[in-house]
Order: C-alpha cells, then sequence, then structure tokens
C-alpha cells in the first residue's frame, strides 16, 4: 500500500500536513492512479492529504488506520472496474467505516449503469467519466463543490459553541437543533456519558439543575439560555436594514428561497423572514432524490446551504429567528409584524411560511416530546441512535427519507404505516427501503401511547404501545421515535386577514371567492384574496408538496409581483 507522504521540514509542519483532511484515491492500474493523484494534487494539495492506493481492501485497511488515529477523509475516489473489489463494492464498505466523506466513482462510458446503481447502493456522490480533459473544466469543479459541502459540515463539529446537556433534555435538543439547523459550528458533550463535560461543568462553576449550558467562543457562559438568548448572543438574530422593501417574503424553505433568489436577481429591493432556519422542512430531510439536475441528490441542509448562499449573494436580506406574527393592509401598504417587536413595511409580500408536521395526540407523546420523541428528521439525534431501537410513524416520502438516514446508525429502524408505503412514496424510497435488512416496515400499524420516566428529572421515552393491523397491542422497548404524520399550514397569523380553506391553506387565484375580491381584474395565479400579497410553496390551497414545485411557485411568484408593481 503506497500513500502519499508528508512534505519534508520541521517537524510541525510535517505535523500540520499530516492532520489535514485527506482525499483517498483507489485504482489498480498504476499509470492511471498516478496521473489521478497528479491532478488532485494540483487542484486541492495545498488543503489536503492526497493519498493513492492499489486495490479496494488496500483502501479499507487505511481507512481503518486513518479512522483510528482520529484523522479526517473528506473524499473517497474509487475506479469502478478493479479486480477482487469493484468500485462500488469498496464504496458500500467504506461508508459504513467513513459514512460523512464524499464518494465519488471513476467510470468508463460503458460502466454508466454501474455507477446509477450505485448512487443507490452506496450514496454516491457523483460519478465521472475517463477521462477528463482538461481537468480544469471537467474536474475540479466538480470535487470543489463536494469538497465545499464536506468542509461545511466538518466546520460544525470543529470548535465554536459547545452545548452541555442531557440527551433526553428538550431544552438541550432545540439548542441543538438550533446550531445544526442553522449551520453554527458547535459540539453537544452529554453529561451523562462524557467527563469533559463534567469538567467543563466544575470549571465554569454551573449547577447541575441549570443545564444546559452553552460555552461560548468568547469565554460567555450561558446557563438554561432560550434559543432566542442564544442567538443573540452568537449574531444571528438580525434587524431590516431598510425602512421600505419592494417584497417581503415571510418563511425560508424552498419556495421562499426561490423568490428571495429571483427577487433580488430582478432588482427588488427583498428581505426573507424565517423563524427557524432556511430550507424549511425540506431542509430537514437527509436526501432528497428526485430534485432535477442533481443526480446523485443531495441533502436538505446542502440544498439550503446552497440556495442561502445564492440569494444573499445576489442581494437579498435574511432575517432568522424572527417569526411573522399579523398582517396590516393600510392603502398600497403592506406591513408584517414580527415577534421581536417592529414591523417590515413593503409594496408586496409573499406568504411561503409553510407548514409543521402535526402533533401525536396519543398519551405519553407531548410529555415526552424532545425527550426521545421529535417531530421530523431530528439530524442532530443520529449519532446518539447508534446501535439502537428507533421507531418512524408514517408513510410518506419525508419518513422514508428519514428511515433510509437513520438505518445508517440505528440497529434496527421500525417504521409504523397506518395504510401502506404504495399509497404515498415514491417508488425509489420503497425500492430502497425494500434493500435495507435493519428497516421493518409495519403496515396497518400505529402507536397509541409513548411510555418512559415522564416523572424523574430527564424524562426519557422508554417504550411505545403499538396497534398492529389485527387490534391487538404490543408493547416495545425504544429509544427513539421520529413523527412524520402529516403537515398543518402555519396560517394562524392571517386569521381574519387572508382567505383561507378550512384546513388552514391559504387560496389563491382562481380559488379566491369573487365576493371577496376588491379589483376589476381578477387575483393573479398565486395571489390571495388582499391584493399585493402572494403565496407559494406548501401552504397554498391544493399545491403539490415537492421541493421543484415549491422553487417553481417561488420564482413564479416574483414575476406576478413584478406584475402587481407595474400596474399600481
Amino acid at each position: 500500500m503506497s500513500v502519499t507522504a508528508a512534505a519534508p521540514g520541521r517537524a510541525d509542519d510535517a505535523a500540520a500536513h499530516q492532520r489535514r483532511p485527506a482525499i483517498v484515491a483507489v485504482d489498480d492500474e498504476p499509470a492511471v492512479l498516478a496521473a489521478v493523484a497528479r491532478d488532485l494534487r494540483r487542484g486541492f494539495g495545498e488543503r489536503y492529504r492526497i493519498m493513492r492506493v492499489g486495490s479496494g481492501p488496500e483502501a479499507l485497511d487505511l481507512l481503518r488506520e486513518l479512522r483510528t488515529r482520529g484523522d479526517q477523509i473528506a473524499l473517497l475516489i474509487a475506479d469502478q472496474r478493479m479486480p477482487g473489489m469493484a468500485g462500488t463494492a469498496y464504496l458500500v464498505e467504506a461508508r459504513k467505516l467513513v459514512p460523512e466523506a464524499k464518494r465519488v466513482l471513476l467510470t468508463a462510458y460503458a460502466d454508466t449503469e454501474a455507477a446509477i446503481a450505485a448512487i443507490n447502493e452506496a450514496a454516491l456522490d457523483y460519478y465521472l467519466l475517463k477521462p477528463w480533459d482538461p481537468p480544469e473544466e471537467q474536474l475540479f469543479p466538480v470535487l470543489e463543490d463536494l469538497l465545499t459541502a464536506w468542509d461545511s459540515g466538518a466546520a460544525l463539529e470543529a470548535g465554536g459553541v459547545r452545548v452541555l446537556g442531557h440527551r433526553f433534555s428538550k431544552e438541550t435538543h432545540e439548542l441543538r437543533d438550533f446550531l445544526a439547523r442553522n449551520r453554527v459550528p458547535g459540539r453537544w458533550l452529554d453529561v451523562e456519558r462524557d467527563g469533559e463535560a463534567r469538567e467543563l461543568l466544575r470549571i465554569a462553576g454551573v449547577a447541575p439543575d441549570r443545564l444546559p449550558v452553552a460555552l461560548l467562543e468568547d469565554g460567555g457562559v450561558l446557563e438554561r439560555p432560550t434559543v432566542l438568548e442564544l442567538a443573540e448572543r452568537l449574531g444571528i438574530a438580525s434587524q431590516p436594514q431598510q425602512d421600505h422593501y419592494d417584497l417581503v417574503i415571510v418563511g425560508g424553505g424552498p419556495a421562499g428561497l426561490g423568490a428571495a433568489v429571483y427577487g433580488a436577481s430582478e432588482g427588488l429591493r427583498t428581505v426573507m423572514v424565517e423563524q427557524d432556519a432556511t430550507g424549511g422542512q425540506a431542509g430537514q430531510s437527509s436526501r432528497i432524490e428526485n430534485y432535477l439536475g442533481f443526480p446523485a441528490g443531495l441533502s436538505g441542509s446542502d440544498l439550503a446551504r446552497r440556495a442561502t448562499d445564492q440569494a444573499r449573494r445576489l442581494g437579498a436580506e435574511l432575517l432568522t429567528v424572527q417569526e411573522a406574527v399579523g398582517l396590516e393592509v393600510d392603502g398600497a401598504g403592506r406591513f408584517v409584524r414580527l415577534s421581536g417587536g417592529g414591523s417590515l413595511s413593503a409594496n408586496c409580500v409573499l406568504i411561503a411560511s409553510g407548514v409543521a408536521y402535526r402533533q401525536m395526540t396519543a398519551p405519553g407523546f407531548s410529555e415526552l416530546t424532545g425527550a426521545g420523541v421529535y417531530y421530523g428528521a431530528a439530524m442532530t439525534e443520529a449519532r446518539s441512535c447508534a446501535d439502537q431501537h428507533i421507531v418512524i410513524v408514517g408513510g410518506a416520502n419525508s419518513a422514508g427519507q428519514a428511515a433510509v438516514y437513520f438505518s445508517d446508525y440505528a440497529a434496527k429502524v421500525t417504521m409504523l404505516v397506518r395504510s401502506s408505503l404504495q399509497r404515498s412514496m415514491s417508488q425509489y424510497l420503497i425500492e430502497q427501503i425494500a434493500r435495507l435488512p435493519n428497516i421493518d416496515v409495519r403496515s396497518g400499524s400505529e402507536a397509541t401511547a409513548a411510555e418512559g420516566e415522564t416523572e424523574s428529572a430527564v424524562p426519557r421515552l422508554r417504550r411505545l404501545r403499538i396497534r398492529g393491523p389485527d387490534g391487538g397491542e404490543t408493547v416495545e422497548q425504544v429509544d427513539a421515535c421520529f413523527v412524520f404524520i402529516g403537515a398543518a399550514p402555519r396560517t394562524d397569523w392571517l386569521a381574519g386577514v387572508v382567505e383561507r380553506d378550512r384546513r388552514g391553506f391559504i387560496l389563491a387565484g382562481a380559488d379566491v371567492p369573487a365576493e371577496l375580491w376588491p379589483l376589476a381584474r381578477d387575483p393573479y395565479l398565486l395571489e390571495t384574496s388582499v391584493p399585493g400579497v402572494f403565496v407559494a410553496g406548501d401552504v397554498r390551497a391544493r399545491s403539490i408538496k415537492r421541493v421543484a414545485s415549491a422553487v417553481g411557485e417561488g420564482s413564479m411568484a416574483v414575476s406576478l409581483i413584478h406584475e402587481y408593481l407595474e400596474g399600481t
């Protein structure tokens, strides 16, 4: 096994060289492997260690060695046609050792089918056709994009905020989830399992009943902070920079981000308000595999990061940890009142506030929320679920994506589906789930109660009561439960102002009752019962609940807003 060595020089230079994240390339043809390594060194050698290996088994041994030493592996590149172990087989095994590393398959044109199959089998991030020439156009941009995505994830675990608390504390979970979804670098330390956490508490002089605690990089110590308090100390909570805008967007999911990108790029003074973190429900998705232009899929957080960076680069203003609590109409003016006080003045408003997962009403679920019961994918909990039994409640795409994601960590994943997967899940997900041996799908089943230590100082989920298709109930030991049971629109703040259907979704276009429309012209396709107030995405009545359609509606709304502004 041959790998590149540290550059010669002083011991501290060599040590710094060795600490760089690794890119591991595998190919059985020495000449090809040398050429791959040469291009990798030229493009990325200053930031990463380039390591090359001649076979899949040798590469797996190297990954085990690197992992044992605590080294980071950013990218795996493997040729498909290798004797003994094909590239796809190697990447499947490598994924078990270093699941966070990006994976790239090198293929000839005839191997395209194998590459497409590897997208599902090895969660492949990209496949490259050989040869690439010039690498500046055919290789470097692809790998730079993958490494940027990896870097952003790795940065979240390096330095930054340290949160000390109990795993099954609702308050601790909220802080961890907030930091992760807003991509704030930080670490969580469990005071029950981690000696470092207990030592830090002793040094900081914090009593055990004051958990959770946030230790900031500037030396600040926050005891039992709320999410808003932490956001303000980190400089995340922001204030508007202008007195008046052309467009205020409420909601930072795919529809809101799409509108922010198009609005800002077309010269509208645009501000977007998001109460949690950009990305919305889609931002919590472990992997979106049917989004156009991403054949290997992409995570919801990656999509949110890309779109947020794009919107900001084009000039859109983003206000996070701010919730819209009211809409006022005064002549041609539209005013969005904010939870933090004050309001935003605009010519037009786009409502893209999305939906929230419905809450379980069965006994015990409310008391154990955040303490073993979670709504949405809660990616921050994935590693804590290693070798445990988790339950997914729901049978739509979001539930399926979560089940596939958690199967990489948990010993067993049980899906409780009221009817069947075929009723509301995409076929590609059904096929993925069927291939995973540690996912158990129980059709015609539901959770009837959550049980655990609700009276203790730190409550936690221990058991679920499950009713099967025959009506009989069983009690099962579980470690965590993730709920995906439909959506409730976030529209209560619009009551009495904008017309909604009986479920709370916003009516637009031809669905607006004629007697409620005040103008001689008809409402535009995405215009609500209030002229100049538009709606896009999941919150719109009769919308298609897909990421691509939400992005499309966000961009379409901007075009209609231009028409409105030109006519006023």
